[in-house]
């Protein structure tokens, strides 16, 4: 490093979030980025370990002290070439994940660990500024083709990968444009979908082919798809949301979480839908569960104009600080307080909802109640409601943001007649293939709900399995 006491000499700064006043106004990234010097001062903090945690912490394998120390110097070309050698996205990571290097970070111990998520940003988006990032071409075309069925972190992978190597890649995807829940799951302001569109085109220059609105099973046969194709990659995600099985679940007004960010994006972007418009404005929004994806309702509540917005999590409320349940290097479940929050929420943990209330078919309230978890004498938890603890509030809205619990089955899972794990996601082999010869699955579809970097992980793994399917041998780093 050009300097090893940086850690002790700087404090960790983060990117500023934009004045709330003015980001609510808008669907803009609420973050304004640090310049390139405060960058390369927070990348000097890295103490440069002999063992690199941050690397172990991070799915993808991340050389992170050596992009630190490249950036320390100022050679942010160096450090794009060492990013890129373990990451296919770092524009995508850099802004939304939840930075499980920084929890294994050694610093973290006993300071603040380096701001690893913010300087991955500021390596790739200085390599799109100075044209770094060029397409991947192939040295030879192999003659294999294979068919990518889905167009999230995982399936983009798979398929940059695959191409990468010389097989011909067509990627499937139902919606009108390609990212998957990149595209339509998360909000513009955390990630403006122009970061998708670049990155996109980057792959088509270096040979990928998208095939938009087709739906596998669908529009195209999977038999057709068998007989076109050497090998075929489902990275569908998982998309059945998990619903709330209680009296008034019927009634105007309750949606899924995933139904509300996908029209508020097609909105933003001026395209049609033909479903009726869920809009906040003038609203008393409830979003119900704690997630990231509960977050993202908040926030695009806010922006449509809500008058209040509440938000239910049936779990206690996280810790603040780790103790011995989360011990330094692994990822600990500490209280996590988002942009999203800090614009407008009232937060409440350990509420249940009971029932749903409405009038003329829409919903006026809700009966909630509050719960405790107990531990039985085999130490498994059971959720039971403390007594006369029964309310009822008022709503005009009500998300449904409870995860997601596997896969659609109708049409392509089921016409292949694919073996599923007891949790109702695909069972794949260790080389990530199913019980169909040449059928393999990566990402939400084969793992279950999980981030976009172990999502990009699993994209990368599959594409070196079926690389050795094709070719009895690779070069790829999976």
């Amino acid at each position: 490093m050009g300097t090893i006491t940086g850690f002790k000499d700087h404090d960790r700064k983060t990117f500023e979030l934009r004045p709330e006043e003015e980001r609510v106004q808008d669907s803009l990234d609420v973050y304004k980025p640090l310049s390139e010097e405060e960058m390369a001062t927070q990348a000097s903090r890295c103490m440069d370990c002999g063992t690199t945690f941050c690397s172990w912490g991070c799915p993808l394998g991340n050389l992170i002290p050596y992009w630190n120390e490249y950036a320390q110097n100022g050679d942010w070309k160096l450090a794009y070439a060492s990013l890129s050698l373990t990451s296919n996205f770092p524009e995508f990571t850099g802004r939304i994940c939840p930075g499980l290097c920084e929890s294994s970070c050694s610093l973290g111990v006993n300071r603040e660990s380096v701001s690893i998520r913010e300087i991955e940003h500021t390596i790739i988006e200085k390599a799109f500024e100075e044209g770094w990032v060029k397409p991947r071409f192939p040295k030879m075309r192999t003659g294999k083709r294979v068919a990518v069925i889905g167009s999230g972190p995982a399936g983009l992978a798979a398929a940059d990968e695959l191409n990468s190597v010389g097989h011909e890649v067509v990627v499937y995807e139902k919606n009108d444009e390609v990212g998957g829940l990149l595209r339509y799951g998360i909000p513009n302001f955390k990630l403006e979908k122009n970061i998708i569109d670049r990155r996109v085109r980057v792959m088509e220059a270096a040979g990928v082919e998208f095939s938009t609105h087709t739906e596998v099973g669908s529009d195209v046969s999977v038999k057709e798809l068998k007989n076109e194709f050497d090998a075929l990659v489902l990275t569908g995600g998982s998309t059945i949301p998990r619903d709330l099985a209680v009296e008034g679940r019927e009634l105007e007004g309750v949606h899924f979480a995933v139904d509300y960010l996908t029209q508020h994006t097609m909105k933003v972007h001026g395209k049609e839908f033909d479903e009726s418009e869920i809009n906040a404005k003038g609203k008393v929004v409830l979003v119900i569960g704690g997630g990231d994806t509960g977050s993202d309702c908040i926030g695009t509540a806010v922006r449509q104009g809500a008058k209040a917005v509440y938000q239910f999590e049936i779990l206690p409320k996280p810790k603040t600080e780790r103790d011995e349940s989360m011990p330094w290097p692994t990822y600990p479940r500490l209280l996590k307080t988002t942009s999203s929050h800090k614009e407008g929420c009232e937060r409440r943990w350990l509420v249940t909802t009971k029932s749903f209330k409405g009038e003329n078919g829409k919903i006026k309230s809700i009966i909630g109640a509050d719960v405790q978890w107990l531990k039985d004498e085999n130490g498994r938890m059971s959720l039971k409601k403390v007594e006369g603890s029964e309310f009822e509030m008022d709503v005009d809205q009500v998300f449904l943001a409870m995860g997601f619990l596997h896969p659609q089955f109708e049409g392509m899972v089921k016409d292949l007649g694919l073996d599923l794990d007891p949790r109702g996601n695909l069972l794949t082999d260790k080389t990530q293939m199913t019980n169909q010869a040449g059928i393999f699955s990566a990402g939400d579809m084969r793992q279950g709900q999980s981030l976009v970097v172990k999502a990009i992980h699993e994209g990368r793994k599959v594409a070196k399995s079926i690389d050795v399917f094709l070719m009895g041998e690779s070069f790829l780093r999976g």
